[in-house]
């Protein structure tokens, strides 16, 4: 169901914690996190988003007020994401890359952190208040940079060390392809459907008379989704002459399929 609040931490495309406002407990969400954590890690982190929902709740009302939504019906949605990306060394050791601190209002930029040159950027006017007013605080205009380069990156480095084979376990997709009729009789709608697979990252491409079809030509794409397993699926499609059959090109890190 949806939820007032939500939070989850992933790793390589994956939930590895949880938490909602209903719970109202941050909970483990892979078998390694759940023995290489202590009590101590939950509780301080069920805390922490308690703080974290009440401090949203109360942002969304002067959210709302700027955006003059006082009286709307509808839902809205705030959105922060906050992470480190690392790169691998000759060593071995895991090097900073850059870091994202990003919050979003129903959909688009509101406000986010530019960790290159260390200031807070507002794409909206409606940010700007708060962007002033974050610059102009010490403590919060040099937490972001502090927290991506160091806190995050000492964590990240200990999911990974938690995490060992399960992370680097691919999940090849199980591959479905299958014609239906177009409006026009002399077309048939046809679409390709890869689930199952992990990581995320896959390549589905549709082909005719040695050439790759593109929007240009008609595909559409579901884009990758979650399953809810922590594995993802895609579909493609494209209505094409029934007396001319197109070919199928698939690649994932698990396997090359055409």
């Amino acid at each position: 169901g949806i939820h007032e609040f939500t939070a989850m931490g992933i790793l390589d495309s994956r939930v590895i914690h949880y938490f909602d406002s209903t719970t109202q407990v941050k909970t483990p969400r892979t078998d390694w996190m759940k023995e290489c954590l202590e009590p101590k890690y939950w509780d301080e982190g069920t805390r922490s988003l308690k703080d974290k929902q009440q401090w949203f709740k109360d942002y969304m009302d002067i959210l709302k007020e700027r955006m003059n939504q006082t009286n709307n019906e509808w839902y809205t949605l705030e959105q922060w994401r906050q992470g480190c990306e690392g790169e691998e060394q000759p060593d071995g050791s895991l090097k900073y890359s850059h870091g994202l601190d990003m919050y979003s209002y129903d959909g688009d930029d509101f406000l986010y952190f530019n960790d290159s040159h260390s200031v807070w950027v507002a794409p909206v006017k409606a940010a700007e208040q708060t962007k002033r007013k974050w610059d102009q605080e010490q403590k919060v205009h040099n937490y972001p940079k502090g927290y991506l380069e160091i806190d995050c990156m000492e964590w990240l480095k200990k999911y990974l060390t938690y995490g060992g084979k399960d992370l680097s376990t691919t999940k090849k997709p199980e591959v479905y392809v299958f014609a239906n009729n177009a409006k026009s009789k002399t077309n048939v709608v046809l679409t390709c459907m890869a689930t199952g697979f992990y990581p995320l990252e896959i390549q589905i491409h549709i082909q005719r008379n040695s050439r790759i079809l593109t929007k240009d030509d008609g595909v559409m794409s579901t884009g990758t989704r979650p399953n809810g397993d922590n594995t993802y699926q895609r579909r493609d499609s494209v209505e094409i002459p029934t007396q001319r059959p197109g070919h199928l090109l698939l690649s994932h890190t698990s396997t090359n399929w055409c």
